[in-house]
């Protein structure tokens, strides 16, 4: 598989508001940048200032269909038929994605990778501890995130295995999100939740590798310097000219988003080095299927 793998072109439906936000505002930018027209001289038309602008054009803030529609006379985009699409997806960018009605155990930093991660059309990730989450079983994602919980309400714990789960039907739905992601081999090992369910997460892992769009390799402990070469790391593609690449990294109490060219670009030699001297796909496999029974 190369870095340019892409997936089919996913629903905005499927997004929720923080990529469709990012969407409407990156059309409506370029609209802006083709017609040689100022954040100044937009910002007067819809009666805000130029800073408002800029957090519509970056897709920070919602929309009124009142705005988008000066803008688009602004910008003289005038012909119903040309302005629908826009206003329509305006209006798509205020309403909650799925995962919204499990905002009490979403944190506001988790949010915005969520509407992101069903957007994506590409999902590549490193991997050092844990199977990745689209990947989890439901018992192993379970064992995982009661401890986590300490204190909390075994509903709390429900709802958040629930998130996860739903999350995993990006891979399944009938446009799915393509997945190549390299674990390292203590992931494989470690016995999270105990040998049965590890048993039965690692027995997940070799069914699901047989969708055509799911890649999964193991780093070796054989391996040298590479699977230093970074920590946990995932990098989002979307549909061709949509969205630039995106690298998400996850941290204790919050997450970083780099979209920066220079520094996805490292991430994107990182995650290509990483698959060349991991195990490839087959070998892979096998190993999951001897793993199995040693357990």
């Amino acid at each position: 598989m190369s870095e340019q793998a892409d997936g089919q072109n996913p629903d905005h439906r499927q997004a929720g508001p923080t990529v469709v936000r990012m969407l409407v505002g990156a059309q409506l930018r370029r609209l802006r940048e083709n017609g040689h027209i100022t954040r100044e001289e937009a910002g007067e038309a819809i009666r805000a200032s130029h800073s408002k602008i800029s957090r519509l054009e970056l897709g920070r803030t919602g929309f009124k269909q009142r705005d988008v529609a000066d803008l688009l006379t602004l910008y003289g985009v005038v012909d119903d038929d040309e302005r629908a699409p826009l206003l329509a997806l305006a209006a798509e960018a205020n309403r909650p994605g799925w995962w919204h009605a499990y905002g009490d155990v979403v944190p506001p930093w988790f949010d915005a990778f969520l509407g992101l991660e069903q957007a994506a059309s590409l999902i590549r990730g490193y991997e050092v501890q844990f199977v990745p989450e689209l990947l989890q079983t439901e018992e192993y994602a379970r064992a995982l995130i009661r401890p986590a919980c300490v204190g909390a309400p075994e509903s709390e714990v429900e709802r958040r295995v629930a998130l996860r789960m739903g999350r995993r039907r990006l891979l399944t739905r009938p446009e799915p999100a393509t997945l190549w992601t390299v674990v390292d081999e203590a992931v494989l090992r470690r016995p999270i939740g105990g040998p049965r369910v590890l048993r039965d997460q690692l027995r997940h892992l070799t069914e699901i590798v047989e969708l055509g769009h799911v890649t999964l390799q193991v780093m070796p402990f054989s391996s040298g310097a590479a699977a230093a070469a970074t920590g946990p790391a995932t990098i989002l593609r979307f549909p061709e000219g949509e969205l630039p690449d995106l690298v998400y990294l996850e941290q204790l109490t919050g997450a970083l988003y780099l979209d920066k060219v220079a520094d996805v670009e490292r991430y994107w030699h990182v995650m290509n080095r990483l698959g060349i001297e991991a195990e490839q796909p087959a070998a892979t496999t096998a190993l999951l299927h001897r793993l199995i029974k040693e357990i």
